[in-house]
């Protein structure tokens, strides 16, 4: 069990992470774009740790406040409701 789970979220952030860099890709090339609302989204499902690698490592949005912020809050958020979870 405790397999699977580190399964997914390996996958989810590496998922996260390559749509950054697919964006990143996209906006150099002149292609059509990822949403913000989907790079942001993609930091929910537990990913925040792979959508932050990806800002940094493809240097990609992180010259936008929604982006600097709110990925960090998004898991800060996440840490917060694991641990609460874990104590309850």
């Amino acid at each position: 069990m405790m397999n699977r789970i580190i399964i997914l979220l390996l996958a989810v952030n590496l998922l996260s992470f390559a749509l950054f860099g697919l964006d990143k890709w996209k906006a150099i090339h002149g292609y059509w774009r990822i949403s913000e609302k989907t790079l942001l989204l993609s930091a929910l499902p537990a990913a925040f740790p792979g959508a932050l690698a990806g800002m940094y490592f493809f240097h990609h949005k992180t010259r936008h406040k929604k982006f600097v912020y709110g990925v960090p809050a998004i898991g800060i958020v996440e840490i917060l409701l694991a641990l609460g979870w874990m104590v309850s």
